[in-house]
């Protein structure tokens, strides 16, 4: 079946999301999800109200409860192996904040892209390439995570920078991620990044950042050795983020400037038997596979392009002009952004330990055998 819309993501552990900022709703329908897993709304707006907005002055004022609802594929509190519908109401679209670029293209938005691909454009909140459709992959996520948890598999998503504020790794504490409201594991880089925050907003301006996430337990062999590589399908989920526009893993860009010697992650059994490595420069990915040390990435997110600073751009009738965008935005993408990021890594390796069912007899003979 051709996607013809690019809003289906997956193989067999298969999501579609649907739904436009302004319109009355947005879901997600999850294939592939087995039976037996527990799962009630509770455990999806956990993950929902960690990227809902209006939480605090860093983030967008747009009021929205992001209550989900399950619409199909449980029962009695487990899942039933068929599809899964997920739907969130919109309850607080302010279209008329809109209406004055209903005319002009926002520079570092899609406006004049969506306008040449499909002869017209939703304005209102940038439709299907709003940062708001992002609710469905976080709910679908919230059903991978659950998944992985069985298997005691974990994803730890934070944010490693916002502008030049960076982590100190030695202050490492992960119950922090949920305690200041820019998903930072480091309580004095939090603080030092407020005023910082504070000065860009006055400036009306906004900020970009980095943000990293681990992923642990996975077995070797996870992912497959020419296009389906585990990291090569980390990179398309991650950077199918509207607001995300790099990605490395391990050493990432500085391997470029390593030698091989240093590079190479050395091994040695341990007294288990346990094949370890001394270092994880590879980011626990070879030749497209797990292999068993910790996934570990970093995601570029970009500054919230709509800024009240005035900006040069054209109209629709291809007029030069300016403008300041005005409505509810968020100064900076990045804490909310992380839960993102966190999900389509869950739903990303979720696809692909399925997949990996099915590359030995041995697996296969444990289920039929």
């Amino acid at each position: 079946m051709i996607d013809m819309s690019g809003s289906t993501y997956g193989t067999i552990f298969k999501i579609s999301t649907w739904g436009e900022s302004h319109g009355k709703a947005l879901g997600v329908i999850i294939d592939g999800c087995p039976a037996g897993l527990s799962l009630t709304e509770h455990d999806i707006q956990l993950d929902l109200d960690r990227r809902k907005p209006g939480k605090n002055k860093y983030a967008t004022g747009r009021k929205e409860s992001d209550t989900v609802e399950i619409m199909s594929g449980v029962f009695e509190g487990k899942t039933t192996g068929t599809p899964i519908s997920l739907l969130v109401y919109n309850t607080d679209q302010r279209s008329k904040d809109y209406s004055h670029i209903a005319e002009t293209y926002r520079p570092g938005h899609a406006d004049f892209n969506f306008d040449q691909k499909y002869g017209f454009r939703d304005y209102r909140g940038g439709g299907r390439s709003s940062g708001r459709e992002t609710v469905a992959r976080v709910a679908a996520g919230a059903v991978a995570k659950k998944i992985l948890s069985a298997v005691n598999v974990s994803v730890l998503t934070y944010t490693l920078s916002i502008g030049d504020i960076k982590i100190n790794k030695d202050n490492f504490e992960a119950e922090e991620i949920l305690e200041n409201p820019f998903a930072m594991p480091d309580y004095l880089a939090a603080l030092n990044a407020e005023p910082y925050l504070d000065d860009m907003m006055k400036q009306g301006d906004s900020v970009g950042g980095v943000i990293e996430c681990q992923i642990s337990g996975l077995k070797p062999g996870i992912g497959e050795p020419v296009f389906d590589k585990l990291d090569a399908c980390l990179a398309k989920g991650i950077l199918s983020i509207g607001a995300i526009k790099g990605i490395e893993f391990g050493l990432g860009f500085r391997c470029s400037k390593a030698l091989g010697s240093f590079n190479n992650d050395e091994m040695f059994y341990n007294e288990n038997k346990d094949l370890i490595k001394y270092t994880n420069h590879a980011g626990g990915v070879l030749g497209g596979m797990s292999d068993g040390s910790p996934i570990i990435f970093r995601a570029a997110v970009k500054p919230t392009p709509s800024i009240s600073k005035t900006q040069k751009t054209v109209t629709t009738t291809l007029q030069n002009t300016t403008i300041n965008v005005h409505g509810r935005h968020d100064p900076i993408i990045v804490p909310r952004a992380v839960i993102v990021v966190e999900a389509m890594a869950a739903i990303t390796v979720v696809d692909l330990m399925f997949m990996n069912m099915l590359s030995k007899l041995d697996h296969i003979k444990k289920i039929y055998c």
